[in-house]
Protein backbone atom coordinates (compact mmCIF):
# COMPACT_ATOMS: atom_id res chain seq x y z
CA UNK A 1 0.00 0.00 0.00
CA UNK A 2 2.56 2.12 0.74
CA UNK A 3 3.84 1.75 -2.87
CA UNK A 4 0.20 2.55 -4.22
CA UNK A 5 1.10 5.69 -2.35
CA UNK A 6 3.46 6.45 -4.40
CA UNK A 7 2.16 5.44 -7.76
CA UNK A 8 -0.63 8.10 -6.89
CA UNK A 9 2.45 10.59 -7.04
CA UNK A 10 3.99 9.38 -10.43
CA UNK A 11 0.43 9.49 -11.85
CA UNK A 12 0.07 12.95 -11.10
CA UNK A 13 3.39 13.92 -11.02
CA UNK A 14 4.99 12.41 -14.43
CA UNK A 15 2.40 13.96 -16.75
CA UNK A 16 3.35 17.37 -15.76
CA UNK A 17 6.87 16.81 -16.09
CA UNK A 18 7.91 17.45 -12.50
CA UNK A 19 9.50 15.27 -9.68
CA UNK A 20 8.03 12.40 -8.04
CA UNK A 21 10.24 13.21 -5.05
CA UNK A 22 10.09 16.75 -4.63
CA UNK A 23 8.55 18.56 -3.13
CA UNK A 24 6.65 17.04 -0.37
CA UNK A 25 3.10 16.14 -1.17
CA UNK A 26 0.65 19.09 -0.21
CA UNK A 27 -2.89 20.13 -0.44
CA UNK A 28 -3.76 21.68 -4.13
CA UNK A 29 -5.56 24.03 -2.68
CA UNK A 30 -4.36 26.13 0.54
CA UNK A 31 -0.20 24.63 -0.07
CA UNK A 32 -0.28 22.97 3.16
CA UNK A 33 2.43 19.95 3.55
CA UNK A 34 0.51 16.60 4.33
CA UNK A 35 1.98 15.39 7.77
CA UNK A 36 3.29 12.44 8.45
CA UNK A 37 0.53 10.90 10.07
CA UNK A 38 -1.72 11.76 7.66
CA UNK A 39 0.41 10.03 4.73
CA UNK A 40 0.14 6.36 6.29
CA UNK A 41 -1.45 4.31 3.36
CA UNK A 42 -5.61 4.33 3.43
CA UNK A 43 -5.93 5.09 7.21
CA UNK A 44 -4.62 8.73 7.21
CA UNK A 45 -7.29 9.14 4.44
CA UNK A 46 -9.90 7.56 6.94
CA UNK A 47 -8.71 9.80 9.60
CA UNK A 48 -9.10 12.73 7.51
CA UNK A 49 -12.41 11.82 6.47
CA UNK A 50 -11.51 12.71 3.02
CA UNK A 51 -10.86 16.09 3.32
CA UNK A 52 -7.33 18.46 3.69
CA UNK A 53 -6.42 18.84 7.77
CA UNK A 54 -6.10 22.66 7.21
CA UNK A 55 -8.72 23.77 4.38
CA UNK A 56 -10.96 21.04 4.53
CA UNK A 57 -11.05 20.54 0.69
CA UNK A 58 -12.34 17.06 -0.55
CA UNK A 59 -9.52 14.27 -1.28
CA UNK A 60 -10.74 11.84 -3.45
CA UNK A 61 -11.46 8.41 -2.80
CA UNK A 62 -8.64 7.38 -5.75
CA UNK A 63 -5.96 7.69 -3.45
CA UNK A 64 -7.35 5.10 -1.15
CA UNK A 65 -8.55 3.06 -3.65
CA UNK A 66 -5.20 3.32 -5.25
CA UNK A 67 -3.52 2.31 -2.44
CA UNK A 68 -5.77 -0.65 -1.49
CA UNK A 69 -5.41 -1.88 -4.61
CA UNK A 70 -1.55 -1.86 -5.12
CA UNK A 71 -1.81 -3.94 -1.86
CA UNK A 72 -4.08 -6.62 -3.08
CA UNK A 73 -2.46 -6.57 -6.81
CA UNK A 74 0.99 -7.50 -4.75
CA UNK A 75 -0.45 -10.01 -2.59
CA UNK A 76 -2.22 -11.63 -5.39
CA UNK A 77 1.74 -11.77 -7.14
CA UNK A 78 3.19 -12.97 -4.55
CA UNK A 79 0.76 -16.08 -3.89
CA UNK A 80 1.00 -16.84 -7.83
CA UNK A 81 4.66 -17.36 -7.88
CA UNK A 82 4.38 -19.14 -4.89
CA UNK A 83 7.09 -19.17 -2.26
CA UNK A 84 9.43 -21.62 -3.69
CA UNK A 85 13.10 -20.61 -4.97
CA UNK A 86 11.84 -19.29 -8.24
CA UNK A 87 8.96 -17.92 -7.32
CA UNK A 88 10.93 -15.85 -5.13
CA UNK A 89 13.71 -15.20 -7.77
CA UNK A 90 11.09 -13.99 -10.19
CA UNK A 91 8.69 -11.86 -7.44
CA UNK A 92 10.97 -8.77 -7.66
CA UNK A 93 9.86 -8.48 -11.85
CA UNK A 94 6.70 -9.38 -11.18
CA UNK A 95 5.99 -6.65 -8.33
CA UNK A 96 7.52 -3.87 -10.42
CA UNK A 97 5.35 -5.16 -13.54
CA UNK A 98 2.52 -4.51 -11.58
CA UNK A 99 3.32 -0.99 -10.03
CA UNK A 100 4.35 -0.08 -13.28
CA UNK A 101 1.19 -1.05 -15.04
CA UNK A 102 -0.63 0.48 -12.26
CA UNK A 103 0.92 3.67 -12.85
CA UNK A 104 0.57 3.64 -16.31
CA UNK A 105 -3.26 2.58 -16.39
CA UNK A 106 -3.67 5.53 -14.26
CA UNK A 107 -2.22 8.32 -16.43
CA UNK A 108 -3.36 6.10 -19.31
CA UNK A 109 -7.23 6.57 -18.23
CA UNK A 110 -6.24 10.48 -17.26
CA UNK A 111 -4.71 12.16 -19.91
CA UNK A 112 -4.63 9.18 -22.89
CA UNK A 113 -1.01 8.74 -23.01
CA UNK A 114 1.49 6.26 -21.83
CA UNK A 115 4.86 8.73 -21.33
CA UNK A 116 7.95 7.48 -22.32
CA UNK A 117 9.59 8.49 -19.11
CA UNK A 118 7.75 5.31 -17.50
CA UNK A 119 7.50 2.95 -20.43
CA UNK A 120 11.33 3.05 -21.92
CA UNK A 121 13.01 2.56 -18.39
CA UNK A 122 10.69 -0.41 -17.94
CA UNK A 123 12.71 -2.29 -20.79
CA UNK A 124 16.17 -2.65 -18.97
CA UNK A 125 14.79 -2.73 -15.34
CA UNK A 126 12.41 -5.97 -16.27
CA UNK A 127 14.99 -7.28 -17.99
CA UNK A 128 17.44 -6.92 -15.06
CA UNK A 129 15.24 -8.15 -12.74
CA UNK A 130 14.17 -11.29 -14.90
CA UNK A 131 17.65 -12.00 -15.03
CA UNK A 132 17.36 -12.71 -11.45
CA UNK A 133 15.21 -15.50 -11.82
CA UNK A 134 18.05 -17.51 -14.73
CA UNK A 135 15.86 -19.34 -17.22
CA UNK A 136 17.38 -19.32 -20.08
CA UNK A 137 13.89 -21.53 -22.17
CA UNK A 138 11.98 -18.48 -20.30
CA UNK A 139 14.23 -15.79 -20.96
CA UNK A 140 14.55 -16.44 -24.88
CA UNK A 141 10.21 -17.21 -24.59
CA UNK A 142 9.98 -13.69 -23.05
CA UNK A 143 12.05 -11.99 -26.17
CA UNK A 144 10.45 -13.44 -28.92
CA UNK A 145 7.23 -12.93 -27.27
CA UNK A 146 7.93 -9.54 -26.75
CA UNK A 147 9.06 -8.92 -30.47
CA UNK A 148 5.93 -10.72 -31.65
CA UNK A 149 3.75 -8.57 -30.30
CA UNK A 150 5.56 -5.14 -30.55
CA UNK A 151 5.51 -6.27 -34.23
CA UNK A 152 1.98 -7.06 -34.16
CA UNK A 153 1.31 -3.84 -32.54
CA UNK A 154 3.21 -1.94 -34.78
CA UNK A 155 1.52 -3.35 -37.99
CA UNK A 156 -2.04 -2.45 -36.71
CA UNK A 157 -0.42 1.34 -35.51
CA UNK A 158 0.71 1.57 -39.19
CA UNK A 159 -2.11 0.24 -40.94
CA UNK A 160 -4.91 2.41 -39.33
CA UNK A 161 -3.29 5.55 -38.32
CA UNK A 162 -4.85 7.46 -35.35
CA UNK A 163 -6.55 3.68 -34.31
CA UNK A 164 -3.77 3.24 -31.84
CA UNK A 165 -1.61 5.15 -30.05
CA UNK A 166 2.02 4.15 -30.67
CA UNK A 167 2.41 4.67 -26.59
CA UNK A 168 0.29 0.86 -26.76
CA UNK A 169 3.18 0.00 -29.73
CA UNK A 170 6.08 0.66 -26.91
CA UNK A 171 3.93 -0.89 -24.25
CA UNK A 172 3.18 -4.15 -25.90
CA UNK A 173 6.75 -4.93 -25.62
CA UNK A 174 6.37 -5.47 -21.96
CA UNK A 175 3.38 -7.18 -21.93
CA UNK A 176 4.72 -10.07 -24.30
CA UNK A 177 7.54 -10.54 -22.62
CA UNK A 178 6.32 -10.74 -19.08
CA UNK A 179 3.44 -12.83 -20.35
CA UNK A 180 5.68 -14.79 -22.48
CA UNK A 181 8.36 -15.87 -19.82
CA UNK A 182 6.19 -17.98 -18.38
CA UNK A 183 4.18 -19.96 -20.44
CA UNK A 184 2.96 -19.41 -24.78
CA UNK A 185 -0.33 -19.86 -23.03
CA UNK A 186 -0.36 -17.01 -21.04
CA UNK A 187 1.46 -14.97 -23.54
CA UNK A 188 -1.89 -15.61 -26.28
CA UNK A 189 -4.03 -15.32 -23.51
CA UNK A 190 -2.73 -12.19 -22.11
CA UNK A 191 -2.65 -10.92 -25.72
CA UNK A 192 -6.27 -11.57 -26.49
CA UNK A 193 -7.77 -10.97 -23.83
CA UNK A 194 -6.35 -7.26 -24.05
CA UNK A 195 -8.24 -6.56 -27.52
CA UNK A 196 -11.45 -8.58 -25.54
CA UNK A 197 -11.56 -6.52 -22.73
CA UNK A 198 -11.47 -3.61 -24.90
CA UNK A 199 -13.66 -4.31 -26.87
CA UNK A 200 -16.03 -5.09 -23.95
CA UNK A 201 -15.83 -1.51 -22.67
CA UNK A 202 -15.74 0.21 -25.85
CA UNK A 203 -19.35 -1.01 -26.64
CA UNK A 204 -20.49 -0.76 -22.99
CA UNK A 205 -19.72 3.33 -23.05
CA UNK A 206 -21.17 3.60 -26.36
CA UNK A 207 -24.34 1.98 -24.85
CA UNK A 208 -24.37 3.98 -22.08
CA UNK A 209 -24.35 7.00 -24.09
CA UNK A 210 -20.39 8.02 -22.99
CA UNK A 211 -18.78 7.22 -26.16
CA UNK A 212 -19.10 7.27 -29.83
CA UNK A 213 -17.55 5.50 -32.65
CA UNK A 214 -14.96 7.56 -32.84
CA UNK A 215 -14.44 8.26 -29.52
CA UNK A 216 -10.78 7.67 -28.20
CA UNK A 217 -10.73 4.95 -25.61
CA UNK A 218 -7.35 4.74 -23.89
CA UNK A 219 -5.90 0.51 -24.49
CA UNK A 220 -2.93 0.87 -21.99
CA UNK A 221 -5.47 0.12 -18.89
CA UNK A 222 -6.90 -3.07 -20.87
CA UNK A 223 -3.59 -4.29 -22.26
CA UNK A 224 -2.53 -4.45 -18.33
CA UNK A 225 -5.33 -6.06 -16.93
CA UNK A 226 -5.35 -8.57 -20.37
CA UNK A 227 -1.94 -9.35 -18.89
CA UNK A 228 -2.79 -9.41 -15.61
CA UNK A 229 -6.01 -11.55 -15.90
CA UNK A 230 -3.89 -14.07 -18.25
CA UNK A 231 -0.46 -14.01 -15.42
CA UNK A 232 -3.17 -14.68 -12.29
CA UNK A 233 -4.28 -17.80 -14.03
CA UNK A 234 -6.54 -17.25 -17.10
CA UNK A 235 -2.99 -18.02 -19.21
CA UNK A 236 -3.74 -22.48 -18.20
CA UNK A 237 -6.92 -21.71 -20.66
CA UNK A 238 -4.20 -20.84 -23.25
CA UNK A 239 -1.69 -23.54 -22.50
CA UNK A 240 -4.56 -26.09 -22.23
CA UNK A 241 -5.71 -25.03 -25.79
CA UNK A 242 -1.66 -25.03 -27.09
CA UNK A 243 -1.72 -28.89 -25.73
CA UNK A 244 -5.20 -29.48 -27.74
CA UNK A 245 -3.72 -28.52 -31.29
CA UNK A 246 -0.14 -30.12 -30.51
CA UNK A 247 1.74 -26.69 -29.84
Amino acid sequence: MAIGSFLNVVAHRVPAGESVVHPPSACPRCGHEIRNRHNVPVLGWLVLRGRCFDCGEPISARYPLVELGTGVAFALVALRLGADEQGLRLLPAYLAFAGIGIALALIDLDHKRLPDKIVLPSYPVLAGLLLLGWDGDALLRALIGGAILFVFFFAVWFAAPGGMGFGDVKLSGIVGAMTAYLTWGTFLVGAFMGFLLGAVAGVLLMAGGKAGRKTAVPFGPFMILGAWTAILGAGELGDYYLELIGF
